[in-house]
């Protein structure tokens, strides 16, 4: 055993006993520096944003940088009182919530026939949902601003849920199926045998153990509506059906801008983003990495 250690070159014995070697030092330096840049890159933004609530306009057109001289509390009143904020923020609840669990009910039951079911042209079908993943939603304001005219659901609340629901079909069947696939054909097989029809292996069976790619796919669709602004501004037109986010908007005028109350209304809006994330990231991070990415 001595032997073999004397054998050790330098570093190796220095591992051996504890001890750190320059190169692991430096390493880990690397490491945690580029780690703290990320972390800055991320959280200055927000810290900015949250300064400039505090302050008045003038203070924010002076020196956008400086600290707030005081803590200005006005601007979180002006939010509420310019913008509307309770009808906007009911509004946006509304379609977020609605768009999240339709989105759910029809993505978990076709995730549930294309992964459990083989049947003539199951693939083509699929791959032609999934491909809408690469489709630009941009691209698609035309056709959803001439489908929801001529069903006559322009400047309702319905049309801006629909439109989300279909935005967000292709990734959550994309991640609902992968996940549902890996679930073991055993239980499926058990519950057959108790009499289990297609219907109960879906709602019974195969749908509860899918709560945790659920919430990770119900997760993303809610945030996406709840932070969308395009597709609002453009099948929406009256104070009743504006979201949150086109609330933000009216902060702006033609000779002049409320930049300090406007960023109070998007800290507001940022809020209940925050909060959702916290309470789900640990299986939204489950959910990605314990079978929702599977194919």
């Amino acid at each position: 055993m001595s032997g073999h250690v004397t054998a050790m070159n330098p570093r190796e014995r220095a591992l051996l006993a504890g001890r750190r070697t320059p190169q692991a030092v430096l390493a880990k330096a690397a490491k945690w520096s580029v780690l703290a840049l990320f972390l800055i890159v991320t959280l200055f933004p927000l810290l900015w944003l949250l300064l400039q609530t505090f302050k008045t306009n003038a203070e924010f057109v002076m020196n956008p940088l400086a600290l707030p001289s005081g803590f200005y509390y006005q601007n979180y009143l002006d939010a509420v009182r310019i913008s509307g904020l309770p009808r906007l923020l009911m509004n946006s609840v509304i379609v977020s919530s609605a768009s999240t669990a339709i989105n759910m009910l029809i993505c978990s039951m076709g995730a549930f026939v294309f992964a459990r079911e083989k049947f003539k042209g199951q693939q083509l079908i699929v791959t032609i949902i999934l491909a809408g993943v690469l489709v630009p939603i941009i691209a698609l304001m035309l056709p959803y601003y001439r489908i929801i005219r001529g069903l006559g659901l322009f400047d309702s609340l319905a049309g801006l849920t629909l439109v989300y629901v279909a935005i967000n079909i292709p990734i959550s069947t994309f991640l609902l199926q992968g996940f549902m696939k890996s679930i073991p054909f055993e239980m499926e097989e058990a519950g057959v045998i108790d009499g289990c029809n297609f219907w109960q292996r879906y709602w019974l069976i195969v749908l509860p153990l899918s709560k945790l790619g659920i919430v990770t796919a119900g997760t993303f669709v809610f945030l996406f509506s709840w932070n969308e602004f395009v597709y609002a501004l453009l099948l929406t037109a009256s104070f009743t059906t504006r979201t949150l986010q086109l609330g933000i908007r009216d902060f702006q005028g033609q000779f002049f801008t409320n930049y300090t109350g406007m960023y109070a209304a998007i800290t507001l809006s940022i809020i209940p983003s925050v909060i959702v994330y916290v309470f789900f990231h640990e299986r939204i991070i489950s959910g990605l990495t314990s079978g929702a990415l599977k194919t």
